[in-house]
């Protein structure tokens, strides 16, 4: 689980430098305790929403989080095509983020390409917010707890990011979509 350890030691130090201990920053997030503990140690995956609200909470941006790196920009942030920072949060899934050098985001883009698997291993998520899935390239599933929706080019998808959900390319080809989290 190499690819959290990075991001699960600014979790970890942000939260010690705010003077929070472990049950604090649960109860301002809304996440259980055992949840907290499990992300800073970098051992699980640490989903995109509990970064979100742990930036909010902190009043820092999910940027230094992610990357280690401030955003600096607040009038725009044009990110050219195939040059967003690529964050490596899990595995599966290629992400990169599009508004990383914007400061005071309200929202986080992700572009986002995923490969195809087995149902039985898509690997469900869920967290606080909302979220907003543009389909670019390929078939991408998304399966929204017990409902599974099939993506073209072209598709959009809105919906409670608490609902537990997973993504997948439907065929050996790889779907390339926009993710927009709030």
């Amino acid at each position: 689980m190499q690819e959290y350890i990075e991001i699960a030691r600014r979790l970890g130090g942000l939260r010690e430098a705010m003077g929070l201990e472990i049950a604090d920053l649960a109860a301002q997030t809304g996440v259980e305790a055992e949840k907290v503990g499990a992300y800073e140690s970098g051992m699980v995956e640490i989903p995109v929403g509990y970064l979100l609200k742990v930036a909010q909470v902190c009043e820092v941006d999910m940027t230094a989080l992610l990357s280690g790196a401030d955003a600096h920009l607040t009038s725009h942030s044009l990110v050219r095509n195939g040059k967003g920072l690529s964050v490596e949060r899990r595995t599966d899934y290629d992400y990169r983020d599009l508004a990383y050098r914007f400061k005071g985001k309200k929202m986080q883009p992700f572009e986002i390409t995923v490969g195809s698997k087995v149902v039985a291993d898509m690997h469900f998520t869920e967290h606080t917010g909302q979220e907003f899935i543009y389909c670019l390239e390929g078939v991408l599933e998304v399966r929204l707890a017990e409902n599974a929706f099939e993506m073209n080019p072209g598709d959009s998808l809105y919906f409670d990011s608490r609902t537990p959900h997973a993504m997948r390319a439907v065929s050996d080809v790889p779907a390339r979509f926009i993710d927009v989290i709030l």
